[in-house]
This record gives structure tokens, C-alpha cells and sequence, in this order.
């Protein structure tokens, strides 16, 4: 039996007082990030193989069912308003197309076909990776996704919560994560969702730094999308290029992003 689907280190949970619920599930979530430290070196491996076809102009793909594909959607949608990138960089698909991101479509996760299908709607290439996210490793939606990029030479990765899973050994840059069992038996969008969180944080804040979309700590290329976002900005100009704050507002309306700006202060550009 996989460890994801193994018996909870927990008993009679619904006699529980909900203190101890909270104090045990706090408990089992505090291992997660041990469990993703200790496969750093995968992680690595995959971020270098996204950088580099990003760098090339390649796409990075996520498929998933479930939990899992929801949070693929969720950091692909997240690329684009954080780093200024192409909405197409980085996308998000899921078993059983958009209306199952808010409600599940039965036995889409068991078709092997269908993520071959939804790629090929995307024109995807073998300068594009494809990064398969299955808490139980055996998704076959997954399995079958990325075994048909395998035959097309496109690279693979994966993002799972057991050891030698179907899904990992299809993957050219696995990343087995393995997080134990549930404190509700299978219930893999607690521990096992927290865990793939954690790798999709790290493999696009990663190569979104790689691909020089920071500057020192700042994310120079957000999109000006709110009165937060365009706040945030002055204050970098203001922090960046030591000016006051009005002088750094009428800049950041004038060149419409932070990067733009300072270049632009910086080749000598005025605001008249």
C-alpha cells in the first residue's frame, strides 16, 4: 500500500475536542517541510531542465487531477501578475477541463488518453517540459500524459508523495516528496497538497529568478494590477533610486513598471 493511502497515526478522530484536532494536525503538517528539504536535490535538477527551455522559448506545463491539478492552475496563474511573464508560459491543466476546478468531474483522473489530448491543444513542442503533480504518484491521467510526451521527446517531470510511483518512473526529473500518512486516512490535500504547494513555490519562484525577473529581492516586473501592487512599486523607486515619494509615483505612472522605470531613470530619461 502507498504511504499517502496508509492508516492515520490517529484514531477516533470524532471524539476529538477540536484544541486537539488543531494540535494534531498542526503536528503532521510540521513534517512537510522536512520531507521537501530532504529532496532539495530533485527539486534542483528539475528547476535547471525548466530554466533551460524557458530560456529557449519552451512552455512549462503542469497536469493534474483533483487537488493536485487545482494547484497547478493556481501557481501557473500566479506567474504572470507576480513576474510579468506571458500568460502562456506557464499553464495549468486539469482532469476534466475548467468546471472541475470547483467541482470534481468523476473519473476524469482515469482517463489515459485525455492529457495528451489537452496538450495538443496547446501545440505543445518538445522545446516545452511537462511536469506531472499526483499526490498518489498513479493518476492515470498523469501516467498516461506524460508517458506520450516521453514517446514525442518532450521533456518530464513530476511532483509526487510516494516512492516508486507509476508517475515518477515515466518522469524524466522526478520529485518524490514522500510526506507519510494522512491525519484523515488518504485525505492527500492536506499534507500531501502542503508538500506539492511547497515544490511549485520553489520551482517557479526559482526559475522566475533565473530568468531575471528579480532584482535583488523585488519583482521589478509585476503587473501594476491593483492600488497594493502599484503602492509596492513606488516604494521600490523610492528604496531603488532614493527619490521621494511623489517624484516615484509620477515615474512609475509615466513608464508603467518598475523595471522600465529605473532603467529609464538611469539612461537619464525625465518625467517632463
Amino acid at each position: 500500500m502507498s504511504t499517502t493511502e496508509s492508516d492515520s497515526l490517529y484514531n477516533r478522530l470524532e471524539q476529538m475536542p477540536v484544541h486537539e484536532l488543531l494540535t494534531c494536525i498542526n503536528q503532521e503538517d510540521k513534517s512537510v517541510p522536512l520531507a521537501v528539504e530532504r529532496v532539495i536535490p530533485q527539486i534542483e535538477t528539475l528547476v535547471n531542465a525548466t530554466v533551460e527551455r524557458l530560456r529557449e522559448g519552451g512552455r512549462l506545463f503542469y497536469i493534474g487531477a483533483g487537488t493536485s491539478g487545482r494547484l497547478g492552475i493556481v501557481d501557473a496563474s500566479e506567474c504572470p501578475p507576480t513576474y510579468g511573464v506571458p500568460h502562456g508560459m506557464v499553464i495549468g491543466i486539469i482532469a476534466g477541463g475548467d468546471s472541475a476546478i470547483r467541482k470534481a468531474v468523476e473519473f476524469a483522473e482515469d482517463d489515459t488518453k485525455q492529457a495528451w489530448k489537452d496538450l495538443q491543444e496547446h501545440k505543445i513542442t518538445d522545446k516545452d517540459i511537462v511536469v506531472g503533480i499526483a499526490a498518489s504518484g498513479g493518476t492515470p491521467y498523469v501516467v498516461g500524459g506524460l508517458e506520450a510526451c516521453r514517446r514525442q521527446g518532450i521533456a518530464t517531470g513530476c511532483i509526487v508523495c510516494n516512492a516508486n510511483s507509476p508517475v515518477a518512473a515515466v518522469a524524466d526529473y522526478p520529485v518524490e516528496v514522500i510526506t507519510g500518512p494522512e491525519f484523515v486516512t488518504g485525505s492527500t490535500r492536506m499534507k500531501a497538497g502542503t508538500a506539492q504547494k511547497l515544490v511549485l513555490n520553489m520551482l517557479t519562484t526559482a526559475t522566475m529568478i533565473q530568468l531575471g525577473h528579480v532584482k535583488g529581492n523585488k519583482m521589478v516586473d509585476m503587473q501594476l494590477s491593483n492600488t497594493k501592487l502599484v503602492e509596492r512599486g513606488i516604494r521600490m523607486l523610492m528604496e531603488e533610486l532614493q527619490l521621494a515619494k511623489p517624484e516615484a509615483a509620477a515615474l512609475l505612472k509615466k513608464f508603467g513598471s518598475v523595471r522600465a522605470a529605473i532603467e529609464a531613470y538611469r539612461n537619464g530619461s525625465s518625467l517632463s
